[in-house]
């Protein structure tokens, strides 16, 4: 079973991903991004969390996709395969325009 991160853990490993941010319970960005284009880049997000196995939050607005995620399974807490999550939806990102 995965282990909790402390929000230490957390802020060193999404050092690295521009505009991820935690409260030590969650890791969460908003990107910039049309609506339509946004539905594109959130199935993709879709895509990414079945081939890992792991889901989030990933909310489709006008202007923009929110994406949070944490592991149910540790009661919301983060772990190592949500930044692996996040690391590849930021990697997804560019593709789609989503800034």
């Amino acid at each position: 079973m995965a282990e909790p991160l402390s929000k230490e853990q957390i802020e060193e490993r999404i050092r690295g991903l521009d505009g991820w941010s935690t409260d030590g319970r969650k890791i969460e960005r908003t990107y910039t991004i049309s609506h339509i284009p946004g539905a594109a880049f959130v199935a993709h997000i879709a895509a990414i969390q079945d081939d890992l196995g792991h889901h989030s939050d990933a909310t489709l607005s006008y202007r923009g996709v929110h994406v949070s995620i944490s592991s149910s399974d540790l009661g919301g807490y983060v772990a190592e395969h949500d930044i692996e999550l996040a690391r590849r939806i930021e990697a997804a990102s560019p593709g789609h325009g989503a800034v």
